[in-house]
Parts: structure tokens; sequence; C-alpha cells
């Protein structure tokens, strides 16, 4: 079995099989909370995602978001809508993550935190106001315009489902964004901020999916 020469915990020379995890290096690990620490290795192919959020953000978050919308919106439809699969929506969800929701966030997030910086109570608290009483309603707002333009609706179509479905979209926003929002601007490194709130997300776009679908 091929070895590789390390040091132990007395400061000698030791022999390490190629099977020794590796850990992130200094310079990566800097800049990470502990929740983000040590985690080479621990999940295939998180590395190799990690550098490509380094060096194209903005496409990697815009897949991040495409794969949280397939999976969010593929659950209401074969688990609580029920029926064949309508592969328009899921087409135009799909696109609205990659286009829309990944890159606008990209771009939030970093001007959230220069704008507001920091990690203490009053900083995250301040973050999750300004994300929830004003970045939300925008971002409900330009969800249905996106899905009323695609699906050919005409402008007054489009006004009166906003005005329907906004406040209640933002209700279901406040139901679960504040509390994953605090553990996101306390804990989550910005730039793995897209793919956190995709991971919960998926979750979220569920509720998304039926009321965007929704007759206006």
């Amino acid at each position: 079995m091929p070895y590789k020469a390390g040091i132990n915990e007395l400061g000698e020379p030791a022999l390490a099989t190629e099977k020794t995890p590796l850990i992130l290096s200094k310079s990566n690990a800097a800049g990470l909370t502990p929740l983000f620490r040590n985690t080479t290795g621990a999940i295939p192919g998180l590395q190799a995602y990690s550098d490509a959020l380094d060096m194209n953000p903005i496409t990697v978050k815009a897949l991040t978001s495409l794969v949280g919308w397939l999976l969010g919106d593929l659950i209401a439809q074969v688990f609580i809508s029920g029926g064949s699969i309508d592969y328009m929506r899921l087409a135009t969800l799909c696109s609205f993550g990659f286009i829309f929701h990944g890159p606008s966030g990209h771009y939030f997030y970093y001007y959230l935190d220069e704008i507001i910086p920091g990690t203490d109570a009053v900083h995250v608290c301040s973050k999750v106001a300004v994300d929830q009483l004003a970045w939300c309603p925008v971002f409900m707002s330009v969800f249905f315009l996106y899905l009323g333009i695609v699906n050919g609706d005409s402008f007054a179509t489009i006004g009166k489902k906003i005005k329907n479905d906004l406040f209640n979209a933002c209700i279901g926003s406040w139901k679960v964004w504040p509390i994953a929002h605090l553990i996101n601007f306390k804990y989550v490194p910005n730039k793995w901020r897209i793919p956190y709130i995709n991971a919960v997300q998926i979750a979220f776009n569920i509720f998304l999916s039926l009321l965007g679908n929704k007759e206006a």
C-alpha cells in the first residue's frame, strides 16, 4: 500500500496511508465559521464545489438555485398535487431559479453584508429585518411577474395575481425564513449563503410552486 510522510504528535516523522483524510489548508479554513471548517473529504465533491464557488460564483449559484427549484417543484407535483408532471411549469421554475434567484441572491447578500457588517445579535437581526421586510416583497413580486410573462398573461392578470397572493406569499416567508436567516447571517459565510438557502428553500419552493401556479 502506498505511503506518504507525515509528522506525529511528538513532532517525529511518521507514515500515513493514502486513505488519510485531507483537511482544508489554513488559507482556505481561515475565513470559515466552525460549521464549515474541516469539511473537505466529508462530502464527496464538496471541495470541488467550493472551488467552483470561488472561481465562478454567479454561475455556480445560478445552477444551485436551478437544482433547488427543480427539486422543490418535482416534490410539489409528484407528492402533493399528484398526476403527471407538468414539464413546462417545471422548466419555468427552474429557469427562474437560474436567471433570477441565484444571481440576485449573490448580489443582494454581498450588498447586505456591506451595509450591515458584523455577526452580533443587532446586526444579524437587522439583516433579517431588511431581508424579510424589504427584499421579500420585491422577490415575490418578481416571481409572480416572471411566471405571468412566461405563461403569456396580461399585465392586468399579473397585477391581480400579485394583489391577491403577494401578502400570502410574504406571510409564508415570515413563517420560515426569519429563523433560517438567523442561522444564515450568524454562521454561514457569504459564499455559502445561496447553497444554504437552497437547501432550506426546497421545502419553501414547494409552497411557492403551488401558490405561483394557483389561478389568479
